[in-house]
Order: structure tokens, then sequence, then C-alpha cells
């Protein structure tokens, strides 16, 4: 099969769908791997890296989508890269379909075979493409909040982890899944107070057991989310219901609550986000204020830290891709259950049911 890795294109994204490695496992199976010049070295990978591993370069988007038979990406296509796609193609990246009509219908008439990594699922019911760059956000959105806490960026002006003397911040966190848990490591590690809400008792029981004494475990309902957040330096929205829209959790009038200077970072944003006064944000201009409520609400958070972020996410991807570019990707499906998961829109029909379901569009059962 010919595989092409395109140069991603969205606002300060640095990640590379595909690393020296992973050309290399696939050139050695016989298949031919186009990468297009430059697309490494946000990631920290140089052209001739990509040639030494057996990549052939090729100068533009434009041909490395008219050369390849799948496209292996890391976020979604942009409206510009919708006419380079070719009908059964096979698109391999994130997608988040449920957070934009315009991508959902700018694929389905493309026609292309969109393998979505955010809803390939295992037989455990884990989503093992997509926890890595879970980890990868829900560290850095402590890391963020943390920044935007600071008065030159309109913040409370609250160290998070407090000096002896002075009480530390406090951080809520909704969603005790990777995002969270990982939030939850991160907040706790510098000293911050911290609540972890979630709606599984399981989960809240698993997370009391390996997160340390300064977090405080809590079932979520509106009312908990509500009484939590009138305290909160820090909100952390880690909520996600695979392939469908987040849903919204946090109102535009709890906003008025909360202490002025508070920050809100959505990392559900991606899916649409948590919080009613979410839109998405990039990062050259990360953040807004909402009475007084400061939003970090960046749709690709794990793009700013390109290198760490580009490997995580191809230890991952690359035993799939080279499943699709061995069998297809009917077969493939058929093997794997984590790629039949995540066929979101397949020649011009939505087969994912949750995507359907958020634009009320006629759901195509894969098997058809």
């Amino acid at each position: 099969m010919k595989v092409g890795v395109p140069r991603e294109i969205k606002n300060h994204e640095y990640r590379v769908g595909m690393v020296p490695a992973g050309v290399h496992a696939l050139t050695q199976a016989g298949h031919q791997v186009y990468v297009e010049v430059g697309a490494g070295l946000g990631s920290g990978i140089l052209d001739e890296d990509f040639e030494q591993a057996g990549a052939k370069l090729l100068a533009s988007a434009k041909e490395v989508y008219a050369a390849a038979d799948m496209i292996v990406k890391v976020k979604e296509p942009q409206p510009a890269e919708f006419g380079l796609i070719k009908k059964d193609q096979i698109v391999y990246t994130y997608f988040h379909f449920a957070a934009s009509r315009e991508l959902t219908e700018g694929m389905l008439k493309t026609g292309a075979v969109c393998v979505a990594y955010e809803t390939m699922e295992d037989k455990r019911g884990t989503l093992p493409l997509l926890t890595p760059m879970s980890e990868v956000a829900g560290r850095m959105s402590v890391q963020e909040g943390a920044k935007y806490l600071e008065r030159p960026t309109e913040g409370r002006g609250i160290l998070l982890g407090g000096v002896p003397g002075v009480e530390p911040g406090k951080v809520v966190i909704i969603g005790g899944g990777v995002v969270g848990t990982n939030a939850a490591k991160m907040a706790a590690g510098i000293g911050a107070r911290v609540t972890i809400l979630d709606v599984s008792l399981d989960r809240l029981r698993y997370l009391d057991d390996v997160l340390p004494a300064n977090v405080v475990e809590m079932y979520s309902n509106a009312y908990n989310i509500r009484e939590e957040i009138r305290t909160a330096d820090l909100v952390i929205g880690a909520v996600l219901i695979p392939g469908a829209k987040a849903p919204s959790l946090i109102r535009r009038e709890d906003l008025a609550t909360m202490k002025q200077g508070a920050v809100i970072v959505d990392v559900a944003v991606d899916q649409g986000g948590c919080v009613e006064t979410t839109k998405a944000t990039t990062h050259s201009n990360p953040t807004f204020i909402v009475d007084g409520v400061v939003h970090y609400c960046v749709a690709n958070m794990p793009g700013a830290v390109g290198r760490t972020s580009t490997f995580a996410l191809t230890n991952a991807t690359s035993r799939f891709a080279l499943e699709i570019a061995k069998h297809g990707w009917k077969e493939a499906a058929k093997k794997w259950g984590e790629i039949r998961t995540g066929l979101n829109v397949v020649g011009g029909k939505v087969t994912y049911n949750a995507v359907a379901e958020a634009f009320g569009m006629e759901y195509a059962p894969l098997e058809l």
C-alpha cells in the first residue's frame, strides 16, 4: 500500500502522523511511504531522518494526497485539505466528528474511509489511541491552568502549591478518566487541594486507592459540581463520551458564582466542551474571559509539546497502520475490533451512531 504523511496545518500543530520507526516498519513490510517535506520539523524530526528510514519526500501536501492510498495524520483534515482527499482513500487520524458539522459534511462529500483514533476501542473497553494524548492533555491542563492563574494573564494571582503560611490553590476536576487522573496527579504533586468528580462509584473507589491524600473524590452530579466550582481557583473539564458531543455540565449562569480570575481549562473542547461558554481557541490566542472567568479551550493542547506527543501517539497508532496497509481496511476491520470501532465515515455514510445522533444524520451500520 502507498501511505502518505502530510505536514499538519492546524494552528500551532507541531506533531506529525508517523516517526522514522513507523516508516521503517512499513517499508520493510513492502509498502511505500511518502512524507511531505518539513512534516516532522515541529517534532524535531528531520527530512533526512525519514529518508534514511525509507520514505520518499514530496514537496507538497497535494502530491502526498495524490500518491497515497492511505493518509496518516494527527489532527482532522482542515477545509483546505478536503479537496485533496480522494474517494475511497483511507484517512487515519483524530477526527472528533461530533464537534463539527462542517468536518463531518466535508468528509462525507469526499467519499473517503475515515478511521478515527478517538473511537478505536479494545476488548477491555479502553481507547488505546486516545489514551496517550489524554495523558499529555491531563498533565498539560494543570501546567496551563497554573500559568493563566497568574495576574499578568488576568488570573487570580494564585500559586497553586502555595507556600508555608499561605494556603494552596484549589483545583476541581470534572471527570475521573485518563485526563482527570493525570490532571489530579499533577495538581496533587505540586501541593494543590484537589477535588475530582466522576459518575462511577467504582472509579472513585479506584482513585481513592491510587491518588494521594490531598485529593478528595466526590460523586459527580449537578449540585456537587456547582458547589465545588464556587470555591475553585482552577476547574478542569475532563469529560468524555467516546465519539459523542460532551455534555454541558457548567452553565453560563454558574460562572457568576465563581471567583473572579478563576480559570477553566476545558480539555473536552475537542468534543464540543463540557462548559456552556466553551469555544475552541488556538495556541496563538488561547484564552478568553466570560463573567470574569478565564477560559482556556485550545483544541489541540498536546500539539504544543510536539516531540513528546508525537512519539507517545505513534507508539499506539503504528501497529494499526501496519495492519490496514497489509490487509486493507475491510479485512483489517474484521481482524481488529479497534479498527472496526474507529470507522466513523465510510463512502459517504456515517457509520458511527454517536456522530449521526450529534447532527440528526442517517446512521448506516458498518455491516451494510
